[in-house]
């Protein structure tokens, strides 16, 4: 074990305590899982960690207890191994040795003569559910904030037995889902319900007397007094699964992400092999794994997400921001009506919705009942909160409803003199303190200001669509945005619960500018004569969540010529004006149909005679991200690296084994082809040298 000893280990320890439980004959042995800290460090597994849950199962076991029951703190079951100690790990033979570790430890809850239970009380994430899942049964609580196997977006693959059991315990289509479809899926978790429904949980039960239900579940368990029925699994079906999802991987990921292959490959081993054998073969794929690149990029993504996200870089003092006690928002579209939505669940203020005229006021406001009447059906809103959401969202025509608004959010046309010119009414109407928000997505919020008599109170405030999906905010700093209108953003941002990016007042900010010189590059080489098929599949290797030309819809021909258009007058060098994209905008045809090219587009192009392969289309993209985000930092559009990645993962959904982009771009070579040096220091998000 001195092999394996992790330094910064902050362990977990096995706390067993004798349990009298009513019907039963002689005390249960209840191993609680506790860091020591509260809910917000989760318990995790480390060398220590299981060697302290491998001497509480021998003294429980030793106990000759009724049963075993294994349980974590409040709120928190065990999210799985600690991850932070894997860089340290020295070679190829430690990887084993923690693999095997794990397996040893967890396996005698599994081959136990004495009945085992899992009581998973809160949040159960990959070894953690792992550990779970070697107990012979599993009750769990309603208020689960989070269940999940999410090793392979990290780059890694469950490899403490959930490969072998889960497919087993809950079919092959399922845990297909839960292994690799839901990791790839901006890392989607299951509720306690779906876990429930899957067959994870033998029994869900409420939050407020889990653990005594839990105990009393138990008992009739043992006593035979409740019986567990779980169906049985078809493995006619096993084969056509997997084929059906490896077509799948590789029409999206085109062999981008090992991590995924290899639970393929675990997944139908899971069908014959014995459990032994199953568990040996998760040994050697971790093993593989963690001295792969990806899985250093995943694990920096990781971090990013879970550490910068919480603390933005230059964000000023939080004492500094103001109380928000009703919200207004200028537009009633689509946009303005999922924020109108958003606002009213998390800030639980009024918020109401102006536009020009009463149908569009009515439509929009009519978009957010429906929304809320779709979460009630679908159980994921009680009809108490419904009502009162119906009763703090409003619209009306006329702006005066804004007097008393502290914070005032506009989502109207992208055209810099609308926007001048509602912030000129506005101002007449609202406190000197209200906070004026633009979700402008490139507009200079310095210009939008510079004619108001108090343009320190405003801050770009850009979301990302869909509103309710995608977890980036960028706040944006124009040149007289003052600290205490910042600190109220931020604020804001926090309780709606977005991860929050400073940025500064530069044309198109963060995301819009790097995809938008992205497709640039890619249309470019269209313009030039290369085919829309080759350009559109030249980026395959990346395993990108959209190729480009689906991104190029989803955005919004339209819109993507707009922005473009204010790049070219900011930076004529770099960003160019196709024509062809305004053909295609104006024809309001689909690029793509089915992931395929609509070949009627193809149609309306007017094209060079110079067409590059894919791997110049893919080599020009890369070459200009790297260029394009060197210039950002030297621009100080952010503080470093580090918020390029957060803002492309969180904005963009560009993958963990990218580890955003940075990392992709110093990996390739690219970062010092064409800026000359890295973008973070060998080590930080890839194999050290």
């Amino acid at each position: 074990m001195s092999a394996l000893a992790a330094p910064n280990e902050v362990v977990t320890r096995a706390l067993l305590r004798s349990v009298n439980v009513p019907g039963l004959d002689r005390p249960a042995a209840l191993i609680t899982l506790d860091n020591g800290f509260d809910h917000t460090k989760p318990n995790t597994f480390g060398p220590a960690g299981l060697t302290s849950l491998d001497e509480a199962i021998t003294a429980a076991l030793a106990a000759d207890p009724a049963f075993i029951a294994v349980t974590g703190k409040p709120y928190i079951f065990c999210v799985g191994a600690d991850i932070v100690g894997l860089p340290a790990l020295a070679d190829r033979e430690q990887a084993l040795e923690i693999g095997r570790l794990g397996h040893r430890v967890f396996a005698r809850l599994k081959d136990s003569t004495v009945p085992t239970f899992a009581f998973v009380n809160g949040a159960a994430m990959g070894g953690g559910l792992e550990l779970a899942l070697h107990c012979h049964y599993r009750t769990l609580s309603g208020g689960a904030a989070a269940l999940a196997l999410p090793e392979v977006s990290l780059g890694l693959v469950p490899g403490w037995g959930g490969t072998q059991l889960l497919p087993n315990l809950i079919g092959i289509p399922a845990a297909t889902q839960v292994i690799i479809q839901n990791p790839l899926m901006q890392n989607k978790m299951l509720k306690p319900k779906q876990a429930a429904e899957l067959g994870i949980a033998d029994v869900l039960l409420e939050p407020a007397d889990f653990l005594e239900r839990s105990l009393e579940w138990a008992a009739g368990v043992v006593s035979g007094s409740v019986t567990v029925t779980r169906p049985e699994v078809d493995k006619d079906m096993w084969a056509g699964v997997l084929y059906f999802a490896r077509e799948t991987l590789n029409q999206r990921l085109h062999g981008a992400v090992p991590a995924a292959y290899k639970a393929l490959d675990l997944l139908e081993t899971a069908k014959d092999a014995d459990f032994a054998g199953g568990t040996a073969a998760e040994d050697e794929a971790l093993a593989d794994l963690v001295f792969s690149e990806e899985l250093r990029s995943g694990l920096y993504a990781f971090d990013l997400v879970q550490r910068r996200a919480k603390r933005p870089a230059g964000a000023p003092d939080k004492g500094l921001a103001r109380p928000v006690t009703k919200v207004g928002i200028v537009g009633a579209g689509l946009m303005a009506s999922q924020l109108a939505l958003l606002f009213a669940r998390r800030l639980q203020v009024p918020v109401v919705m102006t536009d020009l005229d009463q149908s569009r006021v009515d439509k929009g406001v009519g978009y957010v009942h429906t929304q809320i009447e779709k979460a009630v059906t679908r159980g994921r809103m009680d009809k108490g909160t419904a009502a009162k959401l119906y009763g703090l969202v409003s619209g009306t025509v006329d702006k005066g409803a804004f007097a008393d608004a502290d914070f005032v959010i506009e989502a109207v046309f992208e055209d810099l003199g609308v926007k001048k010119q509602v912030w000129a009414e506005l101002e007449k109407i609202v406190s000197p303190e209200a906070v004026l928000a633009t979700n402008t997505s490139s507009l200079s919020i310095t210009e939008m200001a510079a004619e108001l008599e108090h343009p320190e109170r405003v801050v770009g405030f850009h979301f990302f669509n869909p509103v309710a999906v995608l977890p980036l905010l960028e706040i944006v700093r124009g040149e007289r945005t003052d600290d205490a209108t910042l600190a109220t953003a931020f604020a804001v941002g926090k309780q709606l619960k977005k991860s929050s990016v400073l940025v500064k007042d530069a044309p198109a900010f963060v995301v819009n500018r790097l995809l938008t010189r992205f497709l640039g590059t890619v249309f470019a080489a269209v313009d030039a004569g290369t085919p829309l098929d080759v350009a559109n599949s030249a980026l395959d290797p990346l395993g990108l969540p959209m190729r480009p030309l689906a991104l190029l819809q989803l955005v919004g021909p339209a819109v993507a010529y707009h922005v473009g258009g204010t790049l070219h007058a900011a930076y004529p060098d770099r960003f160019g004006v196709s024509e062809n994209l305004k053909r295609i905008a104006d024809s309001g045809q689909p690029i793509v149909i089915d992931d395929q090219v609509n070949a009627e587009v193809a149609k309306l192009l007017v094209v060079g005679d110079q067409p590059l392969t894919a791997e110049q289309v893919r080599q020009n993209a890369l070459d200009a991200l790297a260029q394009e985000i060197r210039l950002m930092l030297n621009e100080g559009v952010v503080a470093e690296a580090q918020d390029i990645d957060l803002c492309m993962i969180l904005g963009a959904g560009w993958p963990f084994h990218l580890g955003g982009v940075t990392p992709y771009l110093d990996r390739t070579g690219t970062s010092e082809r064409v800026t000359g040096k890295r973008f973070l220091p060998r080590g930080a998000a890839s194999l050290p040298a």
